[in-house]
């Protein structure tokens, strides 16, 4: 693992595209199995930044925000 020296607020899924709060149960969830999620996360300083990246909010922890970006689709 590599150190950041601005620790991201945000994580996210490089294959699903999508990010959202690091307390996120769907997320939690996921790393909990044991698969191969780890492998697949990244990290956002903020909302701006993960957007510009591609990625979608997450339904489950940030549910507002997700509507927002599903009206906008």
């Amino acid at each position: 693992m590599i150190a950041s020296e601005t620790p991201g607020t945000l994580g996210g899924h490089r294959r699903r595209r999508v990010y959202g709060r690091l307390t996120c149960k769907a997320a939690r969830r996921a790393l909990g199995t044991g698969t191969s999620y780890a492998q697949q996360r990244v990290f956002f300083a903020d909302e701006a930044t993960a957007i510009a990246a591609g990625y979608r909010p997450c339904a489950t922890c940030m549910p507002d925000e997700y509507k927002a970006w599903k009206a906008r689709q």
